[in-house]
């Protein structure tokens, strides 16, 4: 089944050039099926990349899903038309009164960040706060997934003595976890941040299991018991291109940046890197949304604040 998006949503040529299955408004309301309905609070500076990527990713399901774009009104976007935004955002007090199946929120470049010093920090808390009655479950992604920690549970992020960036492999670490469910015991992730949290900081909070880890990256899943919040500290959203891009532009900054780890053919930055993760990333959404979203949630989205986490 397809993902509902705005018919002049610059996603959609693209996800229709990669056979993604792109259905209008005016026929998804055309069928008798109630759509899942999932907001992306989108946080990344490339605003109309990221939501190519999580609509790809969105949309390679069995389930149709209607997308509502969320955007942090208290901070304005440098990199995306005022234009786009106003065409196709929505501000949290916009939607404050909707109810949501299944949310995501992103990562930001903002990680070297005190968390009270990030612009929309506040916004952001009154945005997490609302979820916990108003979205049957919500992913986090990178910078997303230690802002979820820490206002959820208190878990205080770590500074890196240096970049963690490159492609590493993960560990399954429960493989029982209906969110793991068809995965290798090792698959491949995207990482870029400066930051991390410890997995003794994990522990300590009993609602919280590990699904995933790298002996290199350190700890890449986490969720609660019931899977009402998940914490995923890499990128599976990430194009082929996308940490190579980064790459180039800190290095044409005259930056001290590595080479991406296990990503450029013999880290030879003038070959095509390799792309070692898609596979597993829809597999991670798609349980997601099957697991964790549509199986659970209740027919009348109104109700959601009535759940309790298992």
């Amino acid at each position: 089944m397809p993902i509902k998006i705005p018919s002049d949503l610059p996603a959609k040529a693209v996800l229709e050039k990669e056979n993604i299955f792109i259905m209008e408004e005016g026929r998804a309301y055309a069928q008798d099926i109630r759509p899942l309905k999932i907001a992306l609070v989108n946080l990344m500076p490339t605003k109309i990349n990221t939501e190519t990527q999580f609509s790809r990713l969105l949309g390679n399901t069995p389930l149709q899903v209607e997308l509502d774009l969320i955007q942090m009104s208290s901070y304005e976007s440098k990199n995306t038309s005022a234009e786009h935004m106003l065409s196709f955002y929505k501000s949290f007090e916009e939607i404050k009164h909707n109810f949501y199946d299944g949310m995501v929120i992103t990562g930001a470049p903002v990680e070297q960040l005190d968390f009270d010093k990030v612009e929309y920090w506040e916004e952001l808390c009154k945005l997490m706060s609302w979820s916990k009655k108003n979205v049957h479950s919500t992913m986090h992604i990178c910078w997303g997934a230690q802002a979820g920690l820490y206002y959820h549970y208190g878990i205080e992020k770590k500074l890196l003595d240096k970049k963690l960036f490159g492609i590493y492999p993960q560990n399954v670490v429960n493989e029982t976890s209906m969110l793991l469910r068809g995965f290798d015991p090792i698959f491949n992730a995207p990482q870029s941040r400066h930051t991390t949290f410890l997995k003794s900081d994990i522990d300590k909070i009993e609602k919280l299991n590990i699904l995933a880890k790298s002996d290199d990256s350190g700890i890449y899943i986490v969720k609660t018991k019931g899977g009402r919040q998940i914490f995923v500290t890499g990128h599976s959203e990430y194009d082929r291109d996308t940490l190579k891009k980064e790459y180039l532009r800190d290095k044409g900054l005259g930056l001290d940046i590595d080479v991406p780890k296990n990503y450029f053919p013999c880290d030879d930055d003038t070959k095509d890197p390799l792309l070692t993760w898609r596979g597993h990333a829809n597999l991670l959404f798609s349980n997601w949304l099957n697991y964790f979203v549509y199986q659970t949630t209740p027919f009348s989205l109104d109700t959601i604040g009535e759940e309790e986490e298992n």
